[in-house]
């Protein structure tokens, strides 16, 4: 039987819900709201698989008011946070976080160098990008420049870990194929799959780290312009071999 409570990226855009939220502060920093952000951060940052004991530089993507980034500084890492509501990022910062704040859109990229974080988490943001809530707004062009940005600036080698609630199929289809085509390699990770309170869905995506230049580069990047739907040339036993010295 399909649940009767309106899921909230259909209210209204993220920026306008988040708002109305933030109207409600005494709620959003109640014991049991911190209590349930903090286990599904140290569940995310747990499938980073960050190097232990190493203060690590993390994106936080979806921030609100900064609960999850609260759980990052407790465990030592340093943090960016992104969210489109300034009244949620008022909040974070009337709450004193210790990473720093960016208004923006996730949907627009995100604006930073390549090779920046060490890995990214979001809670139940990623879902947002699945709506077109402007007469501009193509979720699956949406999707693509997040991941492709966020692919860029992280680090070789590093993860991202989004908590979301998908939809239906359809939708979780969408952001795989978007994440794929923008490099991204990964699955869906979900606890406790037969509870319907308690289930919780993750989508784990790690970004390559094979040696640059080598075989194993060349195929990974000939890959992922098939992946963008540009023409390559096929493979053979000479792809990434050395070329002899000409003299």
């Amino acid at each position: 039987m399909a649940s009767s409570c309106r899921r909230p990226e259909h209210s209204a855009p993220p920026d306008v819900v988040k708002d109305l939220n933030s109207c409600c502060v005494l709620l959003l920093l109640s014991s049991r709201m911190i209590e349930i952000q903090t286990q599904m951060s140290e569940r995310a940052v747990e499938l980073l698989s960050l190097p232990e004991g190493q203060p690590c530089f993390l994106l936080d993507v979806g921030c609100g008011s900064g609960l999850s980034g609260d759980y990052l500084s407790e465990e030592g890492h340093h943090w960016i946070g992104v969210d489109i509501s300034t009244a949620m990022l008022d909040v974070a910062l009337d709450r004193e976080v210790e990473g720093d704040l960016i208004l923006g859109d996730m949907g627009h990229g995100m604006p930073f160098k390549p090779g920046t974080f060490d890995g990214c988490i979001s809670i139940s943001a990623l879902q947002w990008l699945c709506n077109a809530d402007k007469r501009t707004h193509s979720p699956p062009k949406r999707l693509y420049t997040f991941f492709s940005t966020l692919y860029s600036c992280l680090s070789r080698g590093s993860r991202a870990v989004f908590q979301l609630y998908p939809e239906n199929s359809e939708q979780l289809e969408l952001i795989t194929t978007q994440a794929m085509r923008a490099g991204f390699s990964g699955g869906m990770v979900v606890d406790y799959p037969n509870s319907a309170k308690a289930k919780k869905c993750r989508f784990k995506n790690m970004k390559g780290k094979s040696v640059k230049k080598g075989r194993d580069w060349i195929l990974e990047k000939k890959e992922r312009r098939r992946r963008q739907g540009r023409e390559v040339r096929g493979d053979t036993k000479y792809t990434g071999r050395k070329r002899r010295p000409h003299f």
